[in-house]
C-alpha cells in the first residue's frame, strides 16, 4: 500500500516541502507522497484524527501550530519534550509520536558556530522553542530571546535559563551579536522587518527562518550594512531531511536537492 505524509498549516500556500519530499521518494525509490494540508485555526485535532484514519504515516507541522498540535499527540520524543514544540510526527505502533527537528535542521547549517557564539533570537513561538532548545543541547549558553510581547520572551528564557531583552535593550547592544536568527513570519508577506533601524557589522551573521521570499526585509537590511545573511532554506533543507530520516530510516542527499530545486539561496524557489 502507497504511504502518505503531509504538512499542516495555516497559511500553507507557500511551502514547497511536497516538492523536496516527493523528490526525495524518487530518489531513493520510495512508493509514497507528501501533500500539503491548510488547516483551519479550530480544526487541528480533527485534522489529526482524519490523518490517522485515512492511514497517513506522519506529517509535519508549520505556522501557527508547533505548539498546540502537543495536545493531539500520543507520545513525545525528547527533542519535542524540551522545546516544547512539534514540527514532525510518525505514526509508529497505532500512536502519533512529535518531534522537533526545527533547531538542529538549522544549526547544522550555520557556519562556525562555537560554544563561544553570541547569539540573538527574534521572537518567542515554535520555532523560537525549537531552535533555543538546540543551542541548549549544542552547549551555546549566551543566548538572547527578544519579541514585541515580553511576556512569552520571558517565559521562554526563564525555562531555558537565557537572556531576554525588550526591542529598546537589544538596539543598545545589537552590534555586539554574533548571529541573529528572525523566526516570527514577519516578512512573509509584506515589507515589514521585526527590528528597527539595526547596526549590523560585516561580523555579524543574519538567519532568517523565512524562504520565501527569498530575501526578506530583514535580510535586505543586513546584507546592504554588510553582514553576512542566510534564508530559510537551510533550515528547511536540514530539518526536512531528519524528518524525513525518521520517516523512511534513509538519509536524503541534501546537497542534491538544493541543486534541482533551489538552483542556489538567493533565487526564488521554483
Amino acid at each position: 500500500m502507497k504511504k502518505w505524509y503531509a504538512v499542516l498549516g495555516n497559511p500553507i500556500h507557500h511551502s514547497i516541502s511536497p516538492k523536496m519530499h516527493d523528490l526525495w521518494f524518487q530518489q531513493n525509490a520510495i512508493d509514497a507522497s507528501y501533500i500539503p494540508i491548510f488547516v483551519e485555526r479550530d480544526k487541528l485535532q480533527e485534522t489529526v484524527v482524519s490523518l490517522a484514519l485515512l492511514g497517513c504515516s506522519g506529517f509535519n507541522v508549520t505556522v501557527p501550530f508547533k505548539e498546540e498540535i502537543i495536545a493531539y499527540l500520543d507520545e513525545l520524543d525528547a527533542s519535542a519534550a524540551l522545546a516544547g514544540a512539534v514540527n514532525t510526527v510518525v505514526r509508529r505502533d497505532g500512536k502519533w509520536v512529535g518531534y522537533n527537528t526545527d533547531g538542529l535542521g538549522l544549526l547544522a547549517n550555520i557556519p562556525n558556530l562555537s560554544h563561544d557564539s553570541r547569539v540573538l533570537l527574534v521572537g518567542a513561538g515554535g520555532a523560537a522553542r525549537g531552535i533555543v532548545a538546540a543551542l541548549s543541547q549544542k552547549g551555546i549558553k549566551d543566548v538572547t530571546i527578544t519579541n514585541r510581547t515580553s511576556e512569552k520572551a520571558s517565559r521562554l528564557a526563564q525555562e531555558f535559563e537565557v537572556n531576554e531583552m525588550n526591542l529598546s535593550e537589544v538596539s543598545a547592544i545589537f552590534s555586539t551579536f554574533d548571529v541573529v536568527i528572525q523566526t516570527t513570519s514577519v516578512g512573509m508577506d509584506s515589507l515589514e522587518t521585526p527590528l528597527s533601524n539595526p547596526n549590523w557589522t560585516s561580523s555579524m551573521l543574519a538567519v532568517d527562518i523565512i524562504y520565501s521570499p527569498p530575501e526578506t526585509v530583514f535580510l535586505k537590511q543586513a546584507r546592504q550594512q554588510g553582514a553576512t545573511t542566510m534564508n530559510g532554506l537551510s533550515m528547511l533543507i536540514g530539518q526536512g531531511a531528519l524528518a524525513f530520516e525518521l520517516w523512511t530510516g534513509i538519509q536524503p542527499d541534501q546537497q542534491e536537492i538544493r541543486k534541482t530545486i533551489f538552483r542556489h539561496e538567493g533565487e526564488q524557489p521554483c
